[in-house]
């Protein structure tokens, strides 16, 4: 029912979603005769059509015993009778029209404002399941619609998305006013036994009907009077279930260890005050700690000469402290965007090549190169001294395993964490602080180097418009909005032809190196726990566009879902997803001036990996929190009232640097491990 311009590729709000039925009148005729009524419709026309028993033996239907007296009956009253029709058909049309308004305004404001992850043609049956499950409802995929409590039997169980998370919860009263502001007289009527397969017989009235008192259960669909829209966030939120079903689960937390703690020869800096750091980590009764190994250190003066005795040295105290560890595989730099003191850069025998060959490296519009990874287009390329850039990878994790096997063996490595982008998350590096760029600026496509506008000239002419091979060109600059833009503003060029087949080239060379990546840490690390981090690009996701998350590799504007495609991706290698979780670090205001959501993301982002049946961890994004923010996080990771109990599988802690007891700058450190380990509950 959400409909696109067919001609501009851009949502029309005044394009009607269902066409007048005397616009095509054969085309209506027709489906008239093929489409037949459901739920209580069908009942109704069912008992509208069948002839009685009179009218057999009265000869009053057509073809039955009528002969001519049936038809000279008809002659007299004819045409009083067809002007009636007429009017009747006229009649019919207003109030389809009526109804087809509304309906479209309560599906774009329930995409807009409630960020429910409605399909592009969704019908009402997907409002109404929405709806149900918000209100603590399990609805199934054949419809079938139950309280969790009163579960049918024998009944198959289909995967359902939840509704019920805290950060759609106080999003749903703007949702519903939304939707309801351009009818204020009229009302919508949802029964609380309505399965959504019998939505076909929903009517919406343009008034309401004296005596229509509030609804009960006793019917279904009878009448057209409703609820104002704050009565019917106060009917969801009532029905309501108040047991929390996560609040017993344990999340592993776990807590980064800070950068720096190897040099750039590969040694460890300070021995005794690792030791005194996981001391306290161990205090505070935290699982496991997170480690980075950087290629720019192990691998950092010639190819393929690895030097591990630092992380060894490391290990070994780390399995004193009987501590789980996870490694991170980082093949980025460090130190580009604030990051303090430290620099760590990529190999500078790399560094070599690209000096010879800078289009190694992701290239923007005006020709600046980025230096924070490997462009992703030389993946399949032999530029770096015979190797291509997978096989770098592929060698790097191979002399990991090969090197710590025993710690392998013992189950003291628990996961290994690939980065496979910028700041070591799935993305271009689109927001280079070295550049210029300033939150919230839109960023800038990261696809100008000879490689990869080869593959997009040849993708361009495979489909027969040569003359798309090239990046837009008013796309505007890094610290640009998206309303400043030709491509990214309302109905801008993003969503015509040549913009979406850009974009879905764009997305698509990230998912392609995530499968390239994915397939060798499967074979390097065997039978271990693989992960993925995945940004929270949450500025300018208020708008049509999307721009910042479009420029970073996700083709997620809000006609779309572009984390589904990431995330069945992921689901095929087995891949845990870990999301950076937004912290309070912006004041509501600058959140409205940059017109950013960090609440609608996390929910989408977070929703669709559980869809797609990924397990989930998260890390902070900030690492100062006072109560209000460490309630958050913990609602994201063990949201309420979820009705299939989905959880985090894990949490990463990013800390101050060092963290020691007494400079935390998160008080609540301790209260938070043991919410997550279900120690204590609200």
């Amino acid at each position: 029912m959400h409909t696109l311009n067919t001609t501009t590729g851009s949502q029309d709000p005044n394009f009607d979603p269902i066409p007048d039925p005397d616009q095509f009148p054969n085309r209506n005729r027709n489906l008239q005769q093929s489409r037949r009524p459901r739920g209580f419709a069908a009942a109704a026309a069912a008992a509208s059509i069948a002839p009685t028993e009179n009218d057999v033996n009265n000869g009053n239907i057509a073809g039955i015993g009528g002969g001519e007296g049936s038809s000279s009956g008809g002659g007299g009253g004819g045409g009083k009778g067809k002007r009636e029709r007429e009017k009747e058909k006229e009649r019919t049309k207003l109030r389809e029209r009526h109804r087809r308004a509304i309906t479209s305004r309560m599906l774009a404001g329930l995409r807009q404002y409630g960020n429910f992850p409605l399909p592009a043609r969704a019908d009402m049956n997907d409002v109404i399941a929405a709806l149900a499950r918000e209100a603590g409802w399990s609805v199934d995929a054949d419809g079938t619609t139950y309280r969790q409590s009163h579960q049918p039997n024998n009944v198959v169980q289909f995967p359902t998305r939840s509704i019920e998370s805290p950060l759609s919860s106080s999003t749903l009263k703007n949702c519903a006013k939304a939707a309801l502001e351009c009818q204020q007289h009229s009302v919508l009527r949802i029964d609380e036994n309505l399965s959504p397969v019998s939505l076909d017989s929903v009517v919406i009235a343009e008034s309401d009907h004296p005596g229509n008192g509030r609804y009960t259960g006793a019917s279904p669909i009878t009448s057209v009077g409703c609820l104002e829209a704050n009565q019917l966030i106060q009917d969801v939120h009532a029905a309501e279930p108040r047991n929390d079903f996560t609040e017993g689960f344990y999340v592993p937390v776990y807590a980064m260890l800070p950068v720096g703690i190897i040099d750039s020869f590969g040694q460890l800096v300070d021995p005794e005050g690792v030791r005194q750091e996981l001391s306290y980590m161990k205090s505070l009764n935290v699982d496991g700690v997170v480690i980075d190994c950087w290629w720019g250190i192990v691998e950092g003066w010639n190819p393929q000469k690895y030097v591990w005795s630092g992380y060894r040295e490391l290990f070994n105290i780390i399995r004193d402290f009987k501590l789980k560890l996870q490694v991170v595989m980082a093949f980025h730099e460090y130190g580009g965007n604030a990051s303090g003191n430290v620099m760590i850069s990529l190999p500078q025998w790399v560094l070599e090549v690209g000096k010879d060959n800078p289009d190694i490296f992701f290239t923007d519009r005006e020709g600046r190169r980025s230096f924070e990874c490997l462009n992703w287009s030389i993946d399949k390329e032999r530029v770096l001294h015979g190797r291509t850039g997978i096989e770098v990878y592929f060698d790097f994790m191979r002399s990991f395993r090969s090197e710590f096997d025993d710690l392998f063996v013992e189950g003291l490595i628990a996961a290994v964490e690939i980065g496979l982008g910028a700041s070591g998350e799935l993305k271009y590096p689109s927001f280079p602080e070295r550049m210029g760029w300033i939150y919230p600026g839109i960023g800038e496509f990261q696809c100008y180097d000879k490689y990869s506008q080869l593959n997009l000239q040849k993708e361009a002419k495979s489909r027969g418009f040569a003359f798309w091979g090239k990046g837009p060109e008013n796309a505007g600059q890094y610290n640009s909005q998206p309303h400043e833009t030709g491509f990214f503003q309302e109905r801008g060029e993003y969503d015509s032809y040549y913009g979406r087949f850009f974009l879905n080239w764009y997305s698509q060379l990230l998912i392609g190196h995530a499968e390239n990546v994915l397939s060798l840490a499967n074979l390097a690390f065997e039978e271990t726990k693989i992960i993925v981090k995945i940004p929270a690009i949450y500025w300018s996701y208020k708008t049509a566009s999307h721009a910042a998350e479009l420029t970073a590799g996700y083709y997620n504007p809000s006609n779309r879902d572009g984390y589904s495609l990431v995330f069945e991706t992921l689901k095929k290698y087995s891949v845990t997803a870990k999301f950076v979780c937004p912290g309070p670090q912006m004041s509501p205001n600058a959140h409205e001036e940059a017109l950013a959501d960090p609440e609608g993301l996390s929910w989408q982002v977070i929703n669709a990996a559980w869809d797609k049946g990924l397990l989930i961890g998260g890390e902070n994004m900030i690492t100062c929190f006072d109560r209000e923010g460490c309630m958050r996080l913990i609602d994201i990771a063990k949201p309420r009232n979820h009705p299939d109990s989905y959880h985090f599988s894990f949490f990463t802690y990013r800390q101050p640097s060092p963290l020691v007891q007494g400079s935390t700058c998160f008080p609540d450190l301790d209260y938070f491990i043991k919410r997550m380990h279900g120690d204590i509950q609200r």
